[in-house]
């Protein structure tokens, strides 16, 4: 009733004005003495007012007797719409998930014979969750499934209940598109996908073999292959000695990566009369646009499994990589070659660009300050300016870079990013040593800047990477980059041209990712080494780099002394205060001399992150591990940076990683 005097009052017009004007012409001839005329005027008044009352009085009758007839045909048509809708509709309370109503469609596609009254939605509608119309979306993000039906769910919520004891009813429309469901996922599991299969170490296998043997060998890994594709019904061709090409629907990709692409130890179990086994890369493109997306994505994905060692197998969609594999210890699978091909290439894109910057990782190292010396002495080599982007502060190549600031040949190489990007122009090229990832480059805005960039680097690949590079010399088999800039080096010049502390420096980063010539060490690594101890390398000097003073040995040695057996084989040490990354690396180097540890793991504080160091003496794959939790690294060497204040959080993570790892053995 409040409602309808409101909208009465609203309805009414307003001719409060035009009387007051009357009555103040009727004052005002009373004043000038005419009581004719004001007696006149006043009646005029009355009666115009009595007329207008009555007036209004019924057409506000009328408007109101209107709008009750609407809402009564409202009411009317809403509750014939609820119980004769052509949807399903259920209203129910999303907090206590207790259905308040429901039509007769709702009731059929439940099985339900009776009402659903005071029962749980969760009862009839298992896979069904609420939460979405909370969160104030219109439509469930999901399909839901009911039986062998399946649904699209829209609602919305409506506030009841008094003030202070607000509840909500949820009202929900369900659209039955089992049709179109199923008709989709026969569209999406009839797609192609490509898949480029490489024996990788095709030469390496059958070298020494006769023509007998060959064929013997090739035969049994053909029929392994045969043998795995046969249940997807696809098309397996050879299109090269090395290569394979298979076509497949994208329902059977599931079965291989359930089966964790079981082909890959099969033909791994293959050996040659010297007892060296096949090994087998695999890159797979899906979700493209064509046939021709399709198969470079299988390309880009057999470059990244030879990137990241190879015996592996690779997935790439429109946006991302997954990895399969790659568990195995890496051999020395390198050509000279390649060297040669790169040390030329590297020395002409110097020679044609007006200044060369070179940047590493974020904290870098030996190896990387080393590679960076190194990559100087080619440019000096070339007559081209070259300059070193320095991280500020300390860290583990500080003392190796005062050293070389020092040099008279150094005195202007060293630069801070700011000072870098000044001198940049638009023929300035970029070369970043020992790191892949564009996000752990030190120089990110120089990076961004630059036209050209060159990659030299060891570390097996990531799923980013730095794209659109002019030159990539990317040897996951190296030891180091130190190492593939030495090979560069002897292409370029000879011994007596580079400076003793450069040799040095580049001999530090050998030693440092070989742990002393002990880890991840071929033939190409001591042929680097002799080619440096040659132009002057003084091992004694090199020895003091890896001095450590008496508080960091403490240091050391305390968290060996607290790490802790998690499984056969892996040791955890868990900091709770914050170390040196440098004293956390040496301590996970040192649990490896321990007897029976094949792979240590240390974790500790930093701010608002926590940093992990990860070694292995080579059958645990840590890299392959720390991924999992955003790192990289080599099979030997990893390390990881995770955003998260909690060292026990890490940890966690961590010891769940370990334990993914182990079960895929």
């Amino acid at each position: 009733m409040k409602g309808k005097n409101k909208l009465s009052r609203l309805l009414e017009p307003s001719l409060r004005l035009y009387f007051i004007a009357l009555v103040c012409f009727t004052v005002a001839t009373a004043l000038f003495g005419n009581w004719y005329l004001t007696a006149a005027e006043a009646v005029v008044v009355v009666v115009l007012y009595l007329y207008f009352r009555q007036a209004n009085g019924r057409r506000k009758r009328e408007i109101l007797k209107y709008i009750d007839n609407v809402s009564n045909n409202i009411d009317v048509a809403t509750k014939d719409t609820m119980v004769n809708a052509p949807l399903p509709m259920v209203i129910f309370q999303p907090e206590t998930d207790e259905v308040i109503w429901s039509n007769e469609r709702f009731l059929q596609i439940t099985g339900e014979t009776d009402h659903l009254f005071d029962t749980k939605l969760s009862a009839a509608v298992p896979d069904f969750n609420a939460r979405w119309l909370m969160e104030g979306k219109s439509e469930c993000p999901t399909e839901v499934r009911l039986g062998d039906r399946r649904f699209l769910v829209f609602g919305h919520l409506v506030r009841t209940g008094e003030k202070g004891r607000q509840s909500f009813l949820a009202t929900t429309y369900w659209v039955d598109v089992t049709d179109f469901s199923t008709i989709r996922d026969e569209f999406y599991a009839s797609r192609p996908v490509v898949a480029i299969l490489l024996l990788d170490n095709y030469e390496e296998v059958l070298k020494g073999l006769n023509d007998n043997a060959r064929s013997a060998l090739l035969s049994e890994i053909n029929a392994k292959l045969d043998e795995w594709v046969a249940p997807a019904g696809g098309l397996l061709c050879r299109y090269d000695r090395d290569h394979y090409l298979f076509v497949f629907e994208e329902q059977y990709l599931a079965q291989f990566q359930e089966a964790k692409f079981s082909v890959l130890d099969a033909v791994h179990a293959i050996h040659n009369d010297a007892g060296i086994p096949a090994t087998l890369s695999i890159g797979i493109g899906k979700d493209a646009d064509s046939f021709q997306d399709l198969f470079q994505y299988a390309a880009l994905s057999i470059d990244m499994a030879l990137s990241r060692g190879g015996d592996q197998a690779v997935i790439k969609n429109k946006f991302n990589f997954e990895f399969y594999g790659g568990r195995s210890r890496e051999t020395e699978r390198r050509t000279k070659v390649k060297s040669r091909v790169m040390a030329t290439a590297l020395s002409e894109l110097a020679a044609d660009a007006s200044r060369l910057f070179i940047t590493g990782h974020k904290f870098p190292d030996l190896d990387c300050i080393g590679a960076a010396a190194g990559v100087c002495a080619i440019a000096r080599k070339r007559g081209v300016p070259a300059h070193i982007v320095r991280e500020p502060g300390q860290n583990p190549a500080s003392a190796m870079a005062d050293k070389l600031a020092q040099l008279p040949e150094y005195s202007d190489v060293f630069l801070s990013t700011q000072d870098a990007l000044l001198l940049a122009d638009a023929n300035a090229l970029l070369v970043v040593v020992d790191t892949n990832r564009p996000e752990q480059v030190y120089a990110q805005e120089l990076l961004a800047s630059c036209n050209k960039v060159a990659v030299i680097d060891h570390h097996r690949r990531a799923s980013s990477y730095i794209e659109g590079a002019a030159l990539n010399f990317h040897e996951p088999y190296a030891s180091s980059a130190s190492e593939l800039v030495t090979e560069l080096l002897q292409y370029v010049m000879e011994p007596a041209d580079l400076l003793r502390t450069e040799a040095e420096a580049l001999l530090a980063g050998i030693v440092l990712d070989t742990k002393q010539f002990t880890m991840r060490t071929g033939g190409r690594t001591f042929d680097a080494a002799a080619f440096l101890r040659r132009s002057g390398a003084d091992t004694g000097e090199v020895k003091k780099l890896f001095q450590n003073d008496l508080e960091g040995t403490i240091s050391r040695y305390n968290i060996i002394q607290n790490a802790r057996m998690y499984k056969a084989g892996i040791a955890v040490a868990k900091v709770d205060h914050t170390i040196g990354r440098v004293t956390a690396a040496q301590a996970a180097d040192e649990l490896l001399n321990i007897s029976g540890i094949e792979a240590s793991f240390v974790l500790f504080p930093d701010g608002e992150r926590v940093i992990l160091s990860a070694r292995s003496m080579g059958d645990i794959n840590v890299q392959v591990i720390l991924e999992k939790l955003g790192g990289g690294g080599n099979a030997a060497t990893a390390g990881a940076q995770v955003a998260n204040p909690s060292v026990d959080a890490v940890f966690k993570q961590l010891l769940q990683a370990i334990d993914q790892y182990l079960s895929d053995e």
